[in-house]
């Protein structure tokens, strides 16, 4: 399969990617965590065309595939651009405003209904909250998940409520659409994931190159080399998955899509994870001050190794996708 990207989806990988550093640089990661999620930066993302990208041009959308969509998130995982994107991408043809910017949703894989309290992110600045069970999904006002913030948070970009008790909302989606939007979430995360294992490895490799040690860069050394390489090939690899699954989620023909997809989210979480810690190891010392992004990067990467399932749920799916 040919993963290379045509003249139309780089240019619009270029366009996400000029946008994210100028909106969301990496040296402004500490003054994003007064305010993760702006009515404002909601807005610039619909006009960039994050929420409709997948929505039909008869309903305002860009009119694009899952293909596209991965290069998108890709970048904004590459950025630690905070917010319900996800989520609020998937509802974009289900919930009003949420195409255009104007209805900010989240909501939580409910898959496994539990009495347990819930964590519910970015529940401060939802208008709607989506709960995606096994036979449907409910729409719930955002106002309605009421309980106590947390003041530190795993990912300061990332805020959580803890909920005592989810409501019950209008349903919006049977059972089949229930079960696309979540091996879509899937993917779309596994896309944020990839960002992520890209960042890290170029915020690694610039920094050994400038870091010196006995006088000369620490680049020259051969144990950050093959540091360096592992992190290059774990990218790589999760590359292929993502833009695979996503091709396949275009075209039902090229394989299966489910397996593909889970692939993809092992691959890419498992990439994002170790880039991240290596990247820190590379740093060193400096690695873990606020001042300097690689643990951004990893906590954002921990926060997605819970999004549609984990990587141990999409390890027993690709398991039971080729068993006998």
């Amino acid at each position: 399969m040919n993963f290379s990207l045509n003249d139309d989806q780089l240019a619009l990988q270029q366009g996400i990617r000029d946008f994210c550093e100028r909106e969301f640089p990496a040296d402004a990661l500490g003054a994003l965590e007064k305010a993760p999620v702006t009515r404002e930066r909601w807005k610039q993302l619909a006009e960039m065309g994050v929420f409709s990208l997948r929505l039909p041009e008869a309903q305002g959308g860009v009119g694009l595939g899952m293909a596209e969509a991965v290069l998108v998130f890709a970048e904004l995982g590459r950025r630690l651009v905070p917010g319900p994107l996800v989520w609020t991408h998937l509802a974009a043809s289900a919930i009003e405003g949420a195409a255009t910017g104007d209805t900010i949703v989240g909501g939580i894989d409910d898959a496994h209904p539990t009495n347990r309290p819930q964590l519910v992110e970015h529940a401060g600045v939802l208008d709607a909250f989506i709960l995606l069970g096994t036979n449907a999904a409910e729409q719930v006002a955002g106002n309605a998940l009421v309980g106590r913030d947390f003041a530190t948070p795993l990912d300061p970009l990332t805020p959580v409520r803890h909920v005592a008790a989810l409501p019950h909302g209008a349903r919006i989606a049977d059972a089949a659409s229930a079960a696309e939007w979540r091996r879509d979430g899937a993917l779309l995360s596994a896309a944020l994931q990839l960002g992520i294992a890209e960042a890290t490895l170029e915020l690694a490799v610039d920094y050994a190159k400038k870091r010196a040690q006995f006088d000369r860069p620490i680049a020259s050394f051969q144990a950050i080399k093959h540091f360096a390489a592992d992190m290059y090939v774990r990218t790589e690899c999760a590359r292929a998955a993502v833009y695979a699954a996503g091709a396949t989620r275009d075209d039902a023909a090229i394989g299966d899509a489910a397996r593909a997809i889970s692939a993809a989210r092992v691959v890419a979480g498992d990439a994002a994870l170790k880039n991240s810690r290596m990247c820190i190891q590379i740093y060193g010392g400096m690695g873990f001050t606020w001042e300097m992004p690689p643990h951004y990067y990893l906590k954002r990467a921990l926060v997605l190794e819970q999004a549609f399932g984990t990587t141990d749920d999409h390890c027993e799916r690709v398991a039971e996708s080729v068993a006998p």
